[in-house]
């Protein structure tokens, strides 16, 4: 067994740096480093509760859509990031705020989630406080 203590970042390929840079510092990262976007190094940001993203690009595939979640087909990847917030209510006022469409929602036993996307389509899930959405599956599975 590998002994892993946590992430250390995400990687996430974007059509645009400026809209996408600007989405997520809405949500509260900030830019720590720019490695060269064009030259296809990453963007690196930083969220107060130590998220560290970097984005990658351009992309050069279909900009703007997100093929791991809609095409037909099902391809193996990464499907969404979902990241805890501390107040599900407030959480969902701030998005819809701010213009984001919230596309998808799901109430586990209590804990409120909210599903958004990215300029690129990218899937974020916000959880809301309480027991993670992954051992509240694994309760419903075994009882």
């Amino acid at each position: 067994m590998i002994e892993i203590s946590n992430f250390d970042h995400i990687g996430i390929r974007i059509s645009d740096r400026d809209e996408s840079v600007s989405f997520y510092k809405l949500l509260g990262f900030e830019m720590i480093a720019d490695g060269g976007f064009d030259q296809g190094h990453p963007l690196v940001m930083l969220h107060p509760s130590g998220i560290n993203i970097n984005l990658l690009g351009p992309a050069t595939a279909k900009p703007g859509e997100n093929i791991l979640m809609d095409e037909k087909p099902k391809y193996p990847g990464i499907t969404h990031l979902a990241m805890k917030v501390k107040d599900a209510d407030a959480t969902e006022k701030f998005v819809t705020a701010n213009g984001i469409a919230i596309t998808g929602r799901r109430d586990f036993r209590g804990t409120k989630t909210i599903f958004i996307r990215d300029p690129d389509r990218n899937v974020l899930e916000l959880v809301g406080p309480g027991p993670s959405v992954a051992e509240l599956i694994a309760e419903q599975v075994h009882g």
